[in-house]
Order: C-alpha cells, then structure tokens, then sequence
C-alpha cells in the first residue's frame, strides 16, 4: 500500500531501481551472492478450541527458531571460484550482482563495429529501449571485445543490439535470465560465410530458483493446516475425546485441590456475599463471523505485502496496468469496509439510536481515520520531521476516511428498515435488496459517470485527452509528464505537486519524472463506488438472514456480473483494453473486477464459516476483530524488533521471506491476545 509506507519508501525505492536495468544502467552494486537453501517457514496457523492461543504461539516460536538458524553464521557464503566470471576479465570489470539480477558478458567479435546494447522489459508497454551497455569492437581476429554488466530477472528481457555507428539492428532477442545466473552473448559473423550476424546466448552458470522459498512457506502453511484439520476431526471423535480427557482428569483434579488449599479465591477477598468472579457482558448482536474473517485475510495479506513480501515482484504493486497480489488487498478491505457499514448500521437503527446522533459518529470516525493517516501514518516521515511543505495529503487511512463517510451519509439518508421475511410479494421480491436502493444506485452511477466524464474528456495540458498511460518512457516516450492522465493533473492542480505521492510504483519500469498519488481525488470517486458494492453484499446478508440458497445464488450472480463487465472493458488483456485494470487510476475494470473477485470469496466463505461451521475463520478472524489497531499499529511499529532485524544478507529472498512472514505472524499473534482479553480499538 502506498499509503502505509512511512519510512521506507525511498529505501525500497532504490532497492527497486536496482533490481532493474534502464536509463545508462551498466554495472550494479550488491551483496556478495549467497549459499542457496531451500527455507522452511511457517506461514500460518489455526486454531480450534482454548488451546489456540498455546497454538498460535508455538507456530510463532517454530518460525523464529527456523528463521534464527538460518540466520546463523554459515548461512551465506562469500562469491567462491565457480561463480566468479571468466579469468580474462580483471578486478575493474566484475560485477556483484543484487537480487532479481543476473550477469551478462557481451562478447563482441565484430572487427571495428561497435555495438550498443538497449534493454526493455516485456512487462514495459510499448517503452523506449534503455541503453544497457556500450561494447567496442574487436581489436583483431581471435580477439574478443567484453562488457559485463547485470540484468533483471523479475520478467522476460528484450535484448537489442545495434551498430552504434550506422544505428542499425544487429540482432534481437528475448531471454528470461533466473536470478544470480551467469550468462554470455556472443555476436559474431554468420558461419554461412555471408554478411549476416550470429547471436548466441550461452548459459555460464545455472541460476538458482527464487521462488523455491516461496513454495516451501506455502506448503508448510499448508501442511500446518491439513494437520489442524485431521486433530480437529480426530476431537470430534467420542473415543478420542474420552481418552483426552480422561489423561488429562489427573491434571484438573490437582489443580482443583491446589486451588482449594492454596491462596484464597477471588471471591474470598471480596467478601462472602461477593459474586463469582466471572463477567457476563450483556448479549451482543449476532456477527457474520465470515465479514470479519474476509476483513481480517485483507487485512494480514496488507501487513505482509507491507513488509515487503520476500521483496518477490509479485508481492509489489504492478508498475501500472495489470494486478499482482499486492493490489488485491486494499479494495478488498474497501469493499468489506462497506459490508459492514450497512450490518452496524442497521443494527444501530434497530436499538433506537437516531439518525443525527448516528450522523454525528460518522462524521467523528471519518474524521479520525483522515487524522491518522495524515499525522501518525504518513510516508514523508522519512524524509525528516513532518513539515506542512511537503506533507502528502492523500493517503490510505484518508481515503478510508472520505469513502466511509459518504457512503455511510448515503445509506443513513435513504435506508430503509430491514423488510421481514414474506413482507415483499410479487414481481419484484427477488431484487428487494437492489430495488430498495434505488436512490443510492442512482447516485452512485452519477459519481461514476463524473469518473468517466473527467476521466476521458477533461483537457489536460501537454497530454492528450482521455490519456490512462504512465507517462515516463511509456507511449515511446511521447508524453513523459503525463502520468495518470486526469487523474495526476487533477492531484497536482488542487494538492500541489508537494503534497502527494513522491515515487509511484511506475517510476520501477516507466521512469516517471513526476509524483502521482494512487489514493489521489478522482481515484476516491471509485472506491466509494467499492465500498457500495459492498455495501450490496450487506444487504444480501440480512435481507436474505437463514435463506442460504438465495444469499449465494446472489452472490454468484453478482460475481458472473462484475466479471463479465469486466471482460468487456478489458478484452481480457491487461493493456488493449478499453479501460484497462490498474491500481494507481483505480479505474472502473479494476473496481469490478476485484468486486466479483470479493464476492466469490464470500460465497466461499459464508457457508463455510457461518453455515456449516466447517472454519471457524482462524486465524484471520482475529486480526479482523481489530483491523484499525493492526494497521496503524504494524505502520508505526515497522523499524522496531521483532518486526524488523538486521539481516545476515539483505540480498536473500529467503531472509526477507522470514522476516515477513515472522513478523505478520507476531501480529496475527497479538490480535488474538487482545481478542482474549476483550481489547478492542475502535474509533
């Protein structure tokens, strides 16, 4: 989340740049590379009955036990003989390579041609080539003409090689390098004996598997949840269970009698007419358990992908079109945000609370959310103390701020009292829950109708109109100060360039010159649209309450829906279409389609969790009890131990991996603690 990324932001920014290759980028300065294992973490956990929290905690200590002895002195190597490059190379002209790189020796037989090696990424669309390296000619038959320089391995390579003299195209070719691997081009004339030219591509040594700690975190996650799954099915066994407690009868006997003969009781001290010492709170409404666990996996899948998912790509945001995990989650937590607007609301309604008293709680909690996320969570902190100069006014928490405020007003206004069951009859019973809302959907399609209006007819100087690109070396680099289109004109028009988002996730493939803030003004007009769809699903829940056959075929069809509009706009490409997906615009195809996504989650979730009681919603039911106090909490708490450590070798996936899932893990951890104990943060 660009938004939650207070101090290190422009650390993470230069750790990017370099795992890429653009600009002049020859040479690359990293750690020495590393021994290679493959890394056991523990990725999760679940728990069933009171002996969670013992669960919890001893996932918890496994995985730093683990992470600490890989951490151990032996776990890294220096760069050994086998890895060094060819001997004809001096000292001046090796490369130590960081992660998601690779080295690459240019060999140029070509007597008196000098080449020029341009890069891109195919990820890149329709980029200008960047200069990579610069080779010279060969100095006479037999003699070979070598540049070394490192490329990225994080997607497939567009290599070009050109006659720097006559700028003409020597060879082209595609190649995805795999991390720390060595490699070697050689261009040399054709052995047909004509004019042409050979470019071949030979691998020196193989490269290591990136991805390898990834798998292993997943099935041992995976693993730890198949073996919670079988104790729980073997506790529900009767033989079982009489066994368990039968062994452990031994143990409450002796702890009753201590308790008996030991220090006086609770109750004791406060005299015999004293209650028992237990607190019953008045009972609650019923919670759909499945709305806080879809918060809470939003929510734990934000605090990892935060920390910097293993520094894996696809733990980033896509540099502009496209979707990786990372942009899964804030809309997610959006789109359950108004799901819950609406379950409260009507809750309150229901107990006699008024309009205007329940008007002046939502504008105080709006007003909160802004604040913290302006003064607590804000990403320019890292650039010394805050100052109101260069203070970023869009941001996470601020967008949560404004959608939940207007949403919430809309409802308040136009809701209506929850219809009993039969009390719509006729034609128009199967869409009570949308036809009920016509004031709300008619005023959501004028938001978005505003979105689409600015979004492709407003004029924006120097660019063309209706432009969605990144700007930078995007478009061949026609319009490099045009990044975002309406949307970073709007931004920097009524915040001031100084005020919103300094180094945009386009800057890593695009090299946008100008800041662009993904949670900026016009992107707001569509996570509100988010959060009401949301707010649909809410509806669904407790118009349809204990008819489950109708809240899921609802749910499917919401889901079939948004995923065919979504179709529609993109032309299941990620940048033909229409309007393509993209995080930084928050464009109207990424709405529905990570809707339809959220959607099928519930239809998964609801039966599972509510209905058949299958899944409890450990472990992420616990974090989504307290969603506010993790978010701002892993925010403040990011560059403190035990979140954050000093690693061996800050070039490792593997150590990265570790430390992130450890850290995601303390906080799932103490989410459940403060649940245990009735703590509960809320604004």
């Amino acid at each position: 989340m660009t938004g939650a990324r207070p101090c290190a932001a422009k650390k993470r920014r230069a750790r990017e740049r370099g795992g890429g290759v653009g600009g002049g980028g020859a040479a690359a300065e990293a750690a020495p590379r590393r021994e290679r294992r493959p890394v056991e973490a523990a990725a999760g956990s679940m728990s069933w009955a009171p002996a969670a929290g013992r669960t919890l905690a001893a996932l918890l200590l496994v995985a730093s036990a683990l992470s600490a002895t890989l951490l151990a002195p032996g776990g890294s190597v220096e760069r050994g003989p086998e890895s060094a490059p060819p001997r004809d190379l001096d000292q001046k002209r090796r490369v130590e390579l960081k992660m998601d790189q690779a080295l690459l020796l240019v060999h140029n037989e070509l007597l008196g041609t000098h080449l020029t090696v341009y890069w891109n990424s195919e990820r890149c669309y329709h980029c200008l080539p960047q200069v990579l390296v610069n080779v010279s000619g060969s100095g006479g038959p037999g003699k070979l003409s070598t540049a070394v320089v490192a490329v990225s391995t994080q997607h497939r390579s567009i290599l070009q090689l050109r006659d720097t003299a006559e700028d003409k195209e020597v060879c082209r070719l595609e190649y995805k390098f795999g991390e720390f691997g060595n490699y070697s081009l050689l261009v040399k004339h054709a052995h047909s004996g004509g004019s042409g030219t050979a470019c071949d591509l030979v691998v020196n040594q193989n490269p290591v598997d990136s991805n390898l700690p990834v798998c292993i975190a997943f099935l041992v996650g995976l693993a730890v949840v198949i073996a919670v799954c079988f104790l729980r099915f073997l506790l529900s066994l009767d033989d079982f269970s009489n066994w368990i407690s039968k062994a452990m009868s031994s143990r409450e006997t002796d702890r009753l009698i201590n308790s008996e003969l030991g220090s006086p009781s609770r109750a004791d001290q406060l005299g015999d007419d004293a209650q028992p010492e237990v607190w019953r709170p008045s009972a609650a409404p019923l919670r759909l358990r499945c709305v806080d666990t879809f918060r809470g996996l939003a929510l734990i899948l934000m605090v990892f992908v935060n920390y910097g998912g293993g520094k894996y790509w696809y733990f980033k945001h896509a540099s502009w079109n496209g979707l990786t995990v990372a942009d899964l989650v804030f809309p997610w937590f959006v789109f359950i945000m108004g799901t819950s607007i609406f379950l409260s609301m009507s809750s309150m309604l229901q107990r006699g609370c008024s309009k205007f008293r329940l008007l002046g709680k939502v504008a105080w909690r709006s007003f909160l959310l802004i604040c913290i996320g302006i003064i607590v969570v804000n990403p320019n902190y890292c650039l010394g103390p805050l100052s109101w100069d260069k203070v970023r006014l869009p941001g996470v928490l601020q967008r949560l701020g404004v959608t939940y405020f207007v949403v919430a007003v809309l409802e308040l206004l136009f809701t209506k009292p929850v219809p009993e069951r039969g009390a719509w009859e006729g034609r128009c019973s199967s869409l009570q829950d949308i036809v009920s809302s016509w004031p709300q959907w008619l005023f959501i399609l004028m938001l978005e109708s505003i979105w689409l209006a600015l979004t492709f007819f407003l004029p924006v100087p120097g660019c063309p109109t209706g432009y969605l690109g990144p700007g930078g070396i995007g478009d061949l680099g026609k319009y490099p100060n045009c990044t975002g289109g309406a949307a970073g004109y709007i931004d920097r028009l009524l915040l001031g360039e100084d005020h919103i988002y300094q180094h945009p996730s386009s800057t890593v493939l695009y090299h946008t010159r100008v800041a662009y803030d993904p949670e900026g003004i016009l992107g707001t007009i569509n996570s509100i649209v988010m959060a009401f769809l949301g707010v649909q699903a809410g509806k669904i829940l407790l118009y349809y309450k204990e008819q489950t056959k109708d809240i899921l075929i609802r749910f499917t069809a919401w889901c079939c829906f948004l995923g065919l509009i979504s179709v529609a706009l993109t032309k299941i490409s990620e940048n033909e279409g229409f309007i393509p997906v993209n995080k930084n615009l928050w464009s109207v195809s990424y709405v529905t389609t990570l809707s339809s996504f959220a959607f099928f989650i519930l239809l998964i979730l609801y039966p599972t969790v509510d209905v058949k009681g299958v899944w409890t919603g450990t472990p992420f039911f616990y974090p989504g009890m307290n969603s506010i106090l993790v978010y701002v909490g892993h925010e403040v708490f990011r560059n403190y131990f035990p979140f954050q450590w000093r690693l061996q070798d800050n070039q490792s996936h593997k150590e990265h991996l570790i430390q992130n899932i450890v850290a995601t893990a303390l906080w799932v951890l103490i989410a459940y603690v403060l649940y245990k104990k009735k703590v509960f943060w809320k604004i």
